[in-house]
């Protein structure tokens, strides 16, 4: 029995938006074309437009399905709160040790944003700046200190940019690179010293 008619648009939403997360992973956003996106979908150019509008907006879509989020209609995953969370970072980094396509996609198209105009900037900004106040959050619960303590948020943006970084080195030499157990060990690290208030141990440092 045929699906009901907006199963069945979300259905080929769903397949734009994975055909647009292999193109744009691939070729960057600038190089991916949407014909090639409509090919691999199995659908018309015209056909991606009208589910998307814009090769933008189409983007932004990916992206926001790439982290789990609801995008153009398909349904997002549930989001995991509190201390969990941590534990869901981990998950998150595991995962995508058997997915370097989406891997590869978020790398590129991160860089990307970082030039002037670029459609996903916006997007990637208030990504950036929201994880920032998630993982801050949950850091002060953990650990008995103040969302807006600085030690927590310099920490909060140090895991963010361990674990995007390390996806760089993972892509270009995935069997040197550990993600999860690197991740782990400097999410053990940070979580001890917040908790403890431990100072770091002195190394020298350039002279004024």
């Amino acid at each position: 029995m045929a699906g009901k008619p907006q199963a069945r648009t979300l259905a080929r939403r769903e397949e734009v938006l994975r055909a647009a997360m292999s193109v744009f992973g691939q070729r960057g956003y600038n190089k991916g074309a949407l014909v090639e996106v409509a090919e691999r979908a199995g659908m018309t150019h015209a056909g991606v437009l009208h589910h998307f509008g814009s090769k933008e907006a189409l983007l932004v879509a990916v992206l926001k399905y790439r982290d789990g989020e609801e995008a153009a209609g398909v349904p997002g995953r549930a989001q995991t709160e509190g201390p969990a969370f941590l534990g869901h970072l981990l998950d998150t980094v595991t995962e995508n040790t058997d997915r370097p396509g989406v891997v590869q996609t978020y790398t590129v198209l991160s860089a990307e944003s970082a030039t002037d105009g670029h459609p996903a900037q916006e997007y990637f900004r208030g990504r950036f700046a929201g994880l920032r106040d998630k993982i801050a959050g949950v850091l002060a619960e953990v650990t008995g200190r103040e969302p807006d303590d600085e030690d927590v948020r310099d920490d909060a943006s140090a895991l963010i940019a361990v674990m995007d970084g390390l996806q760089v080195q993972w892509l270009l030499d995935p069997d040197a690179v550990d993600m999860p157990r690197i991740v782990e060990k400097v999410m053990d690290e940070l979580v001890d010293r917040l908790t403890t208030r431990a100072e770091a141990p002195s190394f020298p440092r350039p002279r004024d």
